[in-house]
């Protein structure tokens, strides 16, 4: 069943691709939190793993994407120019 990402963690770093140390969300009541390597397994593994909604309230799937030779993820294209997963809420 896929998961919605609700909160990450980023670090402090220009590249966008290198910003995602975690993400999180609540399940049954349950907070739950994976790494960004953790979830690039995960949606490896099955690709349907993991959304976030866009600003519309729209579902987005999150996808693995590679730049210059490293695995990160982000969201599937859609019709908004920012960034769904950046702009989530820090995760406690």
């Amino acid at each position: 069943m896929p998961k919605q990402i609700r909160c990450i963690n980023k670090q402090p770093r220009n590249n966008p691709h290198e910003r995602i140390l975690n993400i999180g969300g609540i399940e049954g009541g349950v907070r739950w939190k994976r790494t960004q390597p953790q979830a690039i397994a995960d949606i490896e593994a099955d690709p349907q793993s993991y959304f976030c909604t866009d600003r519309a309230g729209n579902s987005v799937w999150v996808v693995v994407a590679t730049h210059n030779g490293n695995k990160y993820i982000k969201t599937e294209n859609d019709d908004s120019s920012q960034n769904n997963l950046l702009s989530l809420p820090e995760c406690p």
